[in-house]
């Protein structure tokens, strides 16, 4: 008999113990969803910082590559054509490419590009929109 009440005792203990952890664990739930809030709102300061920062790289490296390109001639008649730039509309007409590249002794074009004469420069341009691949300056 003694056995049966110290049972019953026991998981009464059990039981009430347990229903107050169970209370308790929704507290620690809110906890956690305000303590994510936090983390997420700090993530989100770091991504925009990453970007402003990302964005100044970007800007220097551009500010680097101008003053490189200072210092380096370019093609065409005002020298201003780079590689990577785009070559404008107007030499893109039929009488500025070159057909005849081996007599002019350039390499063959890749498919899908096309040598133009800028003044006394050659240009190998993408056809579809005039990206500049390569330079040949005379």
């Amino acid at each position: 008999m003694k056995y049966k009440t110290i049972v019953s005792a026991v998981m009464a203990a059990i039981l009430t113990t347990g229903g107050l952890a169970y209370a308790q664990g929704r507290g620690d739930r809110e906890d956690r969803n305000d303590r994510g809030r936090n983390e997420q709102g700090q993530r989100g300061e770091q991504h925009r910082d990453q970007r402003m920062h990302m964005d100044q790289r970007r800007e220097n490296r551009g500010r680097e590559m101008r003053d490189e390109r200072r210092d380096e001639r370019g093609a065409g008649p005002n020298h201003a054509f780079y590689r990577g730039g785009r070559l404008p509309a107007e030499y893109r007409h039929r009488q500025y490419v070159v057909d005849d590249w081996r007599g002019h002794n350039l390499s063959a074009p890749p498919r899908g590009y096309q040598w133009v004469q800028t003044g006394g420069d050659y240009v190998l341009i993408a056809i579809a929109t005039g990206v500049i691949l390569q330079l040949l300056l005379n």
